[in-house]
């Protein structure tokens, strides 16, 4: 068959399987089916037990379950004590990496060693840029970094044994190598694909994730304190959520069939590029794009107003009824991430020269609750999330929107790796949730020849 008779045949078959995969809405809720695998008010059916993070969006107070603002424990610490903790020009991402993976803080000679470690993993085999990244260069950064994540594979000699220690090698190893495969992902790219020059640094060994990215992906190699610090406290916030979120939940998954690191990372890495989970971000950049060009002054709340109503009603941008970065799956009156975030956001703002773009998500993350609660039956309040602001962060930065979600990634790497850990050292079954059939039994009746 030729493609364009694959194609035509394809279409004709598509409703044919809408009409057989359908299944009756009411049955989920006759057979206490939770769909996503949470209730109506968001709370997650409870799968495995974990020792790594914590998040708290609501307090018992005389047996009633009342929404507060959202907390996020690392290894028993708030992320914001752990944030706070940090010197005014400290740098923190190795440090937190060092506590989700081991379970407690450095101290000044642990530190040491350990980012010494991930230093010197921050190095890619012979010709591996050259040979693999820049062979099949991708707009998928995400793509072609778990393209690259699979091939790393082939270069291990002991792929295939799971022990902790040689787990937590690889875990290591990936860690110190995320930023060069998106980094050099893009460039090559943006050199295939852009026609635009192609720009291949070193990392260099002393400094740290966070400055490593940005002299990587600038060509002068130029970064300023601020937008270090900045980059740095997102690396931080992004770096492990619970082990309910889709990603995490993926790496746990698949460490229970017992594959290897590498497979396990790949995995995580396609759960996470999907819009409905690390690329949120993406969709609030386009969205604050949309109502920039179809509203005339940002800082005209009636118009920003009327502009927001028309998109919760399906009637602007993609016509979804969804306002990006607002609302969370767990969160109800606010996101601890976001919260600490912005302190962040408006420093580097001021910097840029970004006001007048700041003052419009001040006046969205005003608004958008009420325009939302007036609009939509909601079971728990609404309110920013981390990505409301971090694409914004992005883009100040001078982050090309293709790497939003592979940045994301070089922060869950962290907990993706503390997680697969924790699955390895405390159980040995196999994750197998159940499905219910619903299906009518029929019989096949014979063919006449």
């Amino acid at each position: 068959m030729k493609k364009s008779e694959i194609i035509e045949y394809i279409a004709s078959k598509e409703t044919v399987c809408q009409k057989n995969d359908e299944i009756d809405p009411k049955l989920y809720e006759e057979y206490g089916v939770k769909k996503g695998l949470r209730d109506k008010n968001g709370n997650g059916v409870l799968a495995g037990l974990t020792n790594i993070s914590k998040i708290v969006s609501s307090k018992t107070e005389n047996g009633q379950k009342i929404p507060c603002d959202g907390e996020l424990w690392y290894r028993g610490y708030r992320v914001e004590e752990l944030l706070s903790s940090l010197g005014e020009n400290e740098l923190g991402y190795e440090k937190i990496a060092y506590l989700l993976l081991m379970g407690e803080l450095p101290d000044e000679s642990e530190l040491c060693q350990f980012r010494n470690l991930i230093g010197e993993c921050r190095t890619l085999p012979s010709n591996f840029t050259r040979d693999v990244i820049m062979k099949a260069p991708s707009k998928d950064i995400m793509n072609s970094m778990t393209r690259s994540i699979l091939t790393l594979a082939s270069y291990d000699e002991h792929i295939a044994d799971t022990s902790v220690r040689n787990s937590l090698r690889q875990c290591i190893q990936l860690i110190g190598e995320f930023p060069l495969l998106a980094v050099y992902g893009y460039h090559a790219y943006n050199y295939s694909d852009n026609m635009d020059s192609m720009f291949i640094h070193r990392p260099d060994p002393s400094l740290s994730t966070a400055e490593n990215f940005l002299m990587m992906l600038r060509p002068d190699n130029k970064y300023t304190q601020t937008e270090a610090k900045v980059l740095d406290t997102a690396l931080i916030l992004h770096m492990e959520h619970g082990g309910g979120n889709n990603s995490t939940f993926t790496t746990r998954v698949i460490t229970s069939s017992g594959s290897d690191t590498y497979s396990t990372m790949a995995a995580a890495m396609s759960s996470l590029k999907g819009p409905k989970h690390g690329g949120a971000n993406i969709k609030v950049m386009e969205m604050m794009a949309d109502i920039k060009k179809h509203i005339s002054d940002c800082s005209d709340k009636d118009e920003v107003a009327a502009y927001l109503t028309k998109i919760i009603n399906k009637e602007a941008f993609d016509r979804k009824g969804l306002v990006y970065g607002m609302g969370h799956a767990v969160y109800s009156l606010s996101d601890p991430r976001e919260r600490v975030f912005k302190g962040y956001v408006e420093k580097l703002a001021l910097e840029k020269g970004r006001e007048k773009d700041l003052e419009l998500y001040r006046n969205i993350e005003e608004l958008a609750p009420e325009i939302i609660a007036q609009h939509r039956r909601i079971y728990k309040g609404v309110s920013p999330n981390v990505d409301f602001y971090s694409g914004f962060v992005y883009d100040m930065l001078g982050i090309p929107q293709e790497l939003y979600t592979a940045m994301f990634a070089i922060s869950r790497i962290v907990g993706w790796s503390a997680h697969r850990i924790e699955e390895l050292i405390c159980t040995d079954k196999i994750i197998r949730p159940a499905y219910m059939s619903v299906m009518e039994e029929r019989k096949a009746e014979p063919t006449e020849i």
